[in-house]
């Protein structure tokens, strides 16, 4: 069944971090307010991002490990889906992840707006620290463009792809950076999870057939309301690859186009099978009518029909994956 949808597709979907971007992203920018020292706000964010299994809180955990921060043990843990994390330390609530979580608890973000933007026009993804009052400061975390994930899309577009989006849960300037260097033809920026699972709707509406291609726990629920729903094997979290209808287990790009080639070329081939098939019992039906048929020139003819649909399925075999 997906091998014949994957053929149909009109547009494919990708998320950003750990899919069109390597997912190990490094930590650029360590901004600190208040006074508080490097060490301790590492920690800080350290803490609550160790039960995270988010490509960016990866990148954090390791920085303060390298800058000799100490993470301290944490209580009461919560994911907030596309915003961030919280947790208790100490006794005392602390919470990280994008300006979207403070602006929404009312905390005031004047004093960072401006070094947000800076840093997130550079391409930059910015995390913000702070407690349930105030924020502490920005860590700004870039991410890599896998390597070959230019050549994908522009072999997913000569395979006959309409149009290929980013969806991400990113701010609009680092999404416009990442889409400008991928070379996608649209991107969705500052989405929730339900938010990717409402443009995969729209698309699907606008254009019928639609893959989300995905690495994470964000990724699945819109994974699963596409037409076909493709998670990045080895970087792909155990829920995106549980709710996939296709694994990349190589995590390689390309082999999408290879996909949809062969797909396509399977749909063809089976098609003519089904051609070739009829005419040649139909030719078998014409030739009772006369008396022609015999015993023997109909198991050749049946036996001829199967050894021709064979033959023409192997032609599959011709169908290589271009590196």
């Amino acid at each position: 069944m997906y091998l014949e949808e994957i053929g149909a597709l009109s547009v494919v979907a990708f998320d950003k971090t750990g899919t069109l971007t390597e997912g190990k992203p490094q930590v650029t920018d360590i901004v600190p307010i208040d006074g508080i020292p490097d060490k301790e706000f590492l920690s800080i964010a350290s803490a609550i991002e160790s039960r995270s299994e988010h490509p960016l809180a990866e990148a954090i955990v390791k920085s303060a490990k390298e800058h000799g921060a100490e993470i301290s043990s944490i209580s009461a843990f919560e994911t907030i889906p596309g915003k961030g994390a919280r947790a208790t330390i100490q006794g005392k609530n602390y919470q990280i992840g994008n300006l979207r979580l403070f602006t929404e608890q009312a905390i005031d973000a004047k004093r960072v707006e401006d070094e947000i933007s800076r840093l997130q026009n550079e391409g930059k993804t910015v995390m913000v620290l702070g407690d349930d009052e105030r924020i502490f400061g920005l860590i700004s975390v870039a991410d890599v463009l896998r390597e070959n994930s230019g050549q994908a899309i522009n072999k997913l577009k000569k395979a006959g792809i309409k149009k290929v989006i980013m969806l991400t849960g990113d701010n609009e300037s680092t999404a416009h950076a990442i889409a400008t260097k991928a070379g996608v033809d649209d991107f969705r920026a500052d989405l929730l999870p339900e938010d990717k699972v409402d443009a995969i709707k729209k698309l699907l509406v606008k254009y019928g057939k639609v893959a989300m291609v995905g690495d994470g726990v964000n990724d699945a629920p819109a994974m699963a309301v596409s037409t076909v729903g493709i998670a990045m094997g080895a970087a792909g979290t155990d829920t995106a690859l549980e709710t996939a209808d296709i694994a990349l287990m190589a995590d390689d790009l390309t082999k999408l186009a290879y996909a949809v080639k062969l797909s396509r070329k399977t749909l063809g081939i089976i098609k003519q099978n089904i051609a070739l098939a009829l005419i040649i019992k139909g030719l078998i039906l014409l030739m009772v009518v006369p008396g022609w048929l015999t015993l023997w020139l109909a198991v050749a003819g049946d036996m001829g029909s199967s050894l021709l649909v064979t033959l023409n399925g192997m032609r599959l075999l011709r169908v290589k994956h271009e590196d």
